[in-house]
């Protein structure tokens, strides 16, 4: 049986909105998948439906279908995406209106059963804090888009799946997998986390861009990825010829390491060992993927909670010249007693970068002191606030300015992650005749440490010896011979590490510790860091809980989502082996 091409054509809600197109005219797809929905973008979709019961779904997908759906169906490729959102059936709906007007002949499905929010306090998913979520919305798995996809589905809509399985539905229905196929179900998981945050594995948000990009003139537009899956589950990571950016062993790895914890990457319907995973390059912009082992499942099923935690804002104070600490102190100080007995219930202030010596411009002469807040109180974390900021113009430090004017706070929400037994979850295909044909549950192992017997010399090994010791070293940047990537999962963050030869993942594995990363990252000092080793990727990967604090929308770092951590530690200076610069 031929490869089944899967490609992707969104990342995130607000990728570019031209890759659609771009992905059917760029060559043969069997499949196209779209991935709108994180965290975030789920609080997005629920405040929206407070003010529309009818909303709840990616309205951009929508859109782009009415640009491209007469292409996909002249080129015969099948879409699946999650853009349902809280509303897979009213998305599913407009695009059955949308065809007929268009005068397209496609044929509609979509997935549901996800929403839990109904039997949230059944469930016990009320926080003790916040009360009834926003949402509740369970991590489907993929075996309902493969229903709908045996039934002639042209279009699949779903709501909350987790990203892989947009890429594992559609390769389990061409190649006829049983739900114990485990080692090829974990392939396609690996191929589907590869895929599943578009162009970041086509050389967007690379460690080493300059190595792909001639960054003073005008490149190539960065083209999306896609796979090539075999019916054993390996595959091909590849890109449309003629296409920006680039496909390698270390674009892919990087990828791999995004938003992961352990080697035990446990899924709905799979759990994927991610210490398996064997990268080989295949050509120009061709990486293969092999080796990979599955192993069944948890009896648990993971769901996404968002709660109206209560309002923010920020303001933030330009500093330049001189003196930058003591204007930042005194700025500090005046806002303070400003705010009085009206402080907000949470308030975080951020120095940001430090002037250049003898600065030519402005802005070499500048620094930012941001402060934002927190409180349950629209007008305490509102105007209150940022009027109190703006009002010390002309009574505090030399040459005050801020970036924007006072204005009014906005809500937020607070993740929190919960699981519930896999037997509370009902997914349900309804399928292109309306048929709701309901899917059985995951076939589950009593724990999701049951792994295949996988040969790692470093697992859970924290001093594995140096083999440099003594060797003479230079003092450098990290990133001169590691890459990172980092992101965030609900309020903890990863910071994946990988090194580019055989000799540096041998040094990097023995220096990289827990303690060590503490130390060159102090704002990650007394929290709980746990690393895990990764030898067949050369990689290392930290999860730090809680840095993100109580989620994105809640969180009052500079860097919400943690995307900037990995470039922080590769420019920290430490000391590395002559021998392997």
């Amino acid at each position: 049986m031929t490869a089944l091409r899967i490609g992707n054509a969104s990342g995130f809600y607000g990728d570019r909105f031209s890759a659609v197109r771009e992905m059917l005219d760029g060559g043969p797809l069997d499949v196209l998948t779209g991935d709108y929905l994180a965290e975030l973008t789920m609080l997005i979709l629920g405040r929206g439906r407070l003010k529309d019961p009818d909303a709840g779904y990616a309205a951009t997908f929508l859109r782009q279908m009415e640009e491209c759906l007469g292409l996909a169906a002249e080129r015969g490729t099948k879409i699946v995406t999650n853009a349902g959102g809280l509303n897979p059936a009213g998305l599913a709906d407009r695009l059955r209106e949308l065809a007929e007007r268009l005068g397209v002949d496609v044929r509609v499905a979509h997935v549901e059963g996800d929403d839990l929010l109904p039997r949230a306090k059944e469930l016990g998913l009320h926080h003790e804090r916040y009360g009834a979520p926003l949402t509740a919305n369970a991590y489907l798995g993929a075996w309902g888009i493969a229903e709908c996809l045996d039934a002639g589905a042209d279009i699949v809509v779903t709501g909350r799946v987790t990203d892989a399985s947009l890429v594992v539905g559609p390769a389990a229905a061409r190649f006829g997998w049983a739900r114990d196929d485990w080692d090829a179900l974990a392939g396609a998981t690996v191929a589907g986390h590869v895929l599943e945050c578009g162009a970041q594995a086509t050389g967007g948000n690379y460690a080493f861009f300059q190595e792909i990009y001639n960054v003073k003139a005008s490149a190539a537009v960065t083209g999306f990825p896609l796979a090539e899956i075999e019916a054993d589950g390996s595959c091909v990571i590849t890109k449309h010829d003629g296409t920006g950016g680039a496909v390698t062993v270390e674009t892919v790895t990087a990828q791999l390491l995004y938003e992961i914890g352990g080697p035990a990457y446990a899924g709905p319907d799979v759990t994927t060992w991610f210490d398996t995973i064997a990268l080989e390059a295949a050509g120009p912009d061709r990486v293969r993927i092999g080796g990979t082992r599955g192993s069944p499942p948890p009896e648990t099923t993971k769901v996404c909670l968002n709660h109206l935690g209560g309002h923010r804002n920020e303001m933030t104070f330009v500093l330049t010249g001189l003196d930058i600490e003591a204007k930042a102190d005194f700025a500090r100080a005046q806002l303070e007693a400003a705010m009085g007995g009206a402080r907000p219930a949470k308030v975080e202030w951020t120095l940001v970068g430090t002037p250049k010596e003898d600065p030519e411009t402005q802005g070499e002469a500048t620094a930012l002191l941001r402060c934002a807040v927190l409180d349950p109180d629209p007008e305490r974390a509102g105007r209150a606030f940022s009027g109190a900021a703006v009002e010390l113009a002309l009574a505090g430090y030399p040459g005050f300015t801020m970036t924007s004017p006072p204005g009014k706070a906005s809500p937020y929400g607070v993740y929190k992650a919960a699981y519930v037994p896999n037997g509370e979850v009902r997914q349900v295909a309804v399928l292109p005749d309306g048929t709701r044909r309901t899917v059985a549950g995951a076939l589950a192992a009593e724990t999701p440490s049951g792994a295949p017997a996988v040969e790692n010399p470093f697992e859970g090994d924290l001093t594995v010896a140096n083999p440099f010791a003594g060797a003479p070293t230079r003092r450098v940047p990290l990133g001169r011979v590691a890459g990172a990537r980092s992101g965030d999962k609900g309020g903890d963050a990863n910071i994946g590490v990988w090194a580019r030869t055989g000799e540096q993942w041998r040094w990097l594995a023995a220096f990289l510790t827990v303690e060590r990363l503490t130390a060159l990252l102090p704002e990650t000092r007394g929290l709980t860091v746990t690393r895990h080793l990764l030898p067949d990727l050369r990689a290392v990967n930290f999860v730090v809980e809680g840095l993100l604090q109580e989620g994105v929308s809640a969180s009052t770092r500079f860097d919400p989502q943690g995307k900037a951590l990995g470039e922080w530690l590769r420019s920290r200076l430490v000391d590395v082996p002559e021998a392997i610069l």
